[in-house]
């Protein structure tokens, strides 16, 4: 029976150019889409630029253009990258949308209506030359606790301290360096802290809607039983602000967050528009649709928790299942711009070409889970010339051209028996594509595609095995041994024919082209069993792929290595962001090699962690840095870590900081930690091998 699906990917930001870490997600979401359909199942996948914010408002007014302009500039870009790598949208819309609008004020209305929306007074900074209240990332200052200067408004990155923007030593704008006045603004809070909120998400994050470890991270965010961890969502900015005016509250807008996951709705209202799909089967509650969220786990906060929320309470139903994956990495290390390794989409477009030869990487990498994926440069050239040309692309390279050249394109009829003993061809094989067949479909449907594409290559084996066995370009040389050469060459480009099917979903174009090539109708899921009739007729074989050169990734790296240099303002840094949401916090004012050695960076093993009776934040850690005794150190990091997760764990701190006295103890040091304008901490882990006391330098 065929199943209803809808799909999402997150939706990019439209204040930066796609990369290749982004490209992890929308490949990963396309493979499985793609699965789907050739499985005969109806599935529609949609995605949106998400366009609203401070970040695009301030661009737009840099380069001299309107907000919509710039995002409807963007958008082009995006579609043109997606498209180059065969990511193909049913429908790909924009969150400054009327059905985003329509969606986002009506849910707005209905939370309302629930008595979940609160108006409060708060107090904030206010830029009196931009003349606009100031988002937290925007202001800066000296940090109230560690006095150390040009950190944000809502955490020192030197301490780790979370404070309120007013908490900060003379603080000033980011935007204009004026120094902001304090104000008053009524603000629009979602009260997720309401019981019926707390026991929705307890009851909806426990329900196998995520994975394992997506589900114990939002445990740990709600608290325990009975305790009320979540606080209220501020959801409203003041103008000026790019995006929806909040209904019956002149000059308050929706805060991005709010819109951009009603983008997905609003994107399938559109495809609901030039189709005959009802957008009530796929969202209302009780709907039979299955609906499914591909997003990076760094989003899981707003996907897990807020998102959920907002569509219980406003009548619509919610996801069936969150899929997070993890992050890119690049010969094991963060993208890097001074490494060349921070690659674009176009980019690698411009170098590589063939796009399809990533998305076989990826899929080669990617299991299902939210572990981190790495991208290293060499084995990925060794992979595909292995996998793709030396595996599956030689099976046809080898057969095809005696097909044409002496049998006319005609294949030959291996429906008889005798034809199958002429060639010596195993007959369990062909039982054994068909048995495992289900176990490659199991892989893709798990987005387990490690493990299909490991099931593929064992056939890709197995068929080169018998092409190498047979011979075809020595039975070619031998007098009357023309029919064993029909029948070994046929069985051959049905074996490619078969592997192609498997690998339809994760290289498309290509699958296209053999589609083409052998002159028959797009392939399903069902012809990875299926023969060739006797008599068909295959085209003249073109060459399909070509080996990967790696000169064509060193020529790829040092281009972007050369994007460093400077450059107009055209090409500047918010061209190339490297967050998927939000601005790129500005780095700090420059400070010489001398500064930076007064800090003394060890290595640091955490001996023990445990909660602090009466405090919110903090975690007490015992920290061995190769010391006699190890040292205590209290940080602000449980909203992200179960201490006992974290006992044993490798991490970083400073330890020449003066001690602090705390109303807990004596903290002697800080361990380090990053974190963004989303929610998360992230503490700093060196790499293995590394040991306690070792200086960072």
């Amino acid at each position: 029976m065929s199943r209803k699906i809808l799909v999402t990917s997150a939706l990019p930001y439209a204040n930066g150019s796609i990369h290749l870490g982004h490209l992890v997600e929308y490949i990963q979401t396309d493979i499985w889409v793609r699965f789907q359909k050739m499985q005969g199942n109806e599935c529609h996948y949609v995605c949106a630029d998400d366009t609203h914010g401070t970040p695009i408002m301030l661009r737009a007014e840099k380069e001299g253009i309107t907000p919509e302009q710039l995002i409807s500039r963007v958008w082009q870009e995006h579609y043109d990258d997606f498209t180059a790598f065969h990511v193909q949208f049913d429908n790909y819309g924009s969150t400054n949308s009327n059905e985003t609008k329509e969606y986002a004020q009506g849910i707005y209305r209905k939370l309302k209506e629930a008595g979940l929306i609160e108006v409060r007074s708060i107090e904030q900074f206010y830029d009196p030359v931009k003349n606009m209240f100031l988002p937290d990332r925007f202001i800066k200052g000296e940090c109230p606790k560690c006095h150390a200067k040009d950190q944000y408004g809502d955490n020192c990155e030197a301490c780790g301290a979370a404070y309120a923007p007013t908490d900060l030593i003379e603080p000033f704008s980011a935007v204009s360096g004026a120094k902001p006045e304090l104000r008053n603004s009524d603000h629009y809070f979602f009260k997720l802290s309401d019981k019926r909120c707390q026991e929705f998400l307890r009851q909806w994050t426990k329900s196998d809607t995520l994975q394992t470890e997506a589900s114990n991270k939002m445990q740990e965010w709600l608290g325990a039983e009975g305790e009320n961890k979540l606080s209220d969502w501020d959801i409203s900015r003041d103008a000026p602000y790019f995006g929806f005016e909040i209904p019956d509250a002149p000059g308050k807008y929706f805060y991005v967050w709010l819109d951009a996951p009603v983008g997905y709705m609003g994107s399938f209202r559109q495809l609901c528009g030039k189709s005959d799909l009802n957008f009530d089967d796929y969202w209302k509650q009780g709907s039979d649709a299955e609906l499914y969220h591909f997003i990076g786990k760094d989003i899981l906060y707003f996907h897990a928790l807020f998102w959920p929320a907002m569509l219980q309470h406003a009548g619509f139903r919610t996801p069936t299942k969150l899929f997070a994956h993890g992050f890119l990495t690049v010969n094991g290390e963060k993208m890097s711009k001074s490494r060349g390794t921070f690659i674009t989409a176009r980019s690698y477009a411009d170098h590589i070409k063939n796009t399809e030869y990533l998305r076989y990487y990826y899929a080669s990498k990617l299991n299902g889970t939210m572990e981190d994926l790495d991208l290293n440069l060499e084995d990925f050239v060794a992979k595909v010339n292995s996998d793709l040309i030396g595996k599956y692309i030689n099976i046809a390279s080898r057969c095809a051209g005696f097909i044409t050249k002496r049998f006319q394109g005609v294949l030959a009829d291996l429906n008889s028996e005798s034809a199958m003993q002429c060639i010596g061809f195993e007959i369990g094989l062909t039982s054994a594509f068909e048995s495992q067949s289900k176990a490659i479909a199991q892989g893709y449907e798990q987005r387990d595609y490690s493990r299909a594409l490991r099931e593929i290559m064992w056939f890709a084996d197995k068929a080169n095995v018998f092409v190498n066995d047979k011979k075809p370009w020595e039975l070619a040389k031998q007098e009357g041994k023309d029919y064993e050469l029909h029948l070994v060459c046929s069985m051959a480009l049905i074996l490619f024919k078969q592997l192609t099917a498997m690998l339809k979903p994760v290289l498309p174009k290509l699958a296209a082209e053999v589609e083409s090539f052998l002159n028959i109708a797009p392939l399903a899921w069902d012809d990875i069993t299926s023969k060739l009739p006797a008599g068909h007729v295959i085209n003249e074989y073109k060459h399909l792929a070509t080996r990967l050169d790696p000169k064509l990734i060193e020529a790829m790296v040092a281009a972007n290595q050369e994007s460093l240099k400077p450059m107009t303002e055209s090409h500047s840094e918010t061209r190339h962001a490297e967050h998927q949401q939000h601005a790129i916090a500005p780095i700090a004012e420059t400070i010489s090699i001398d500064d930076f050695m007064k800090v003394d960076l060890r290595v640091a093993r955490i001996a023990n962690a445990e909660h602090v009776e009466g405090a919110e934040k903090l975690l007490k850690l015992t920290l061995d840095i190769g010391e006699a005794q190890p040292r205590t150190v209290f940080a602000g990091i449980k909203s992200a870590y179960d201490p006992e997760k974290l006992k044993g764990r490798m991490t970083v701190m400073v330890a020449n900081l003066a001690p602090r006295k705390m109303k807990f103890g004596l903290s002697e040091g800080m361990v380090l930690a990053a974190s963004g304008e989303t929610p998360g901490l992230f503490i700093l882990s060196p790499d293995s091998g590394a040991q306690p006391g070792m200086r960072i330098k």
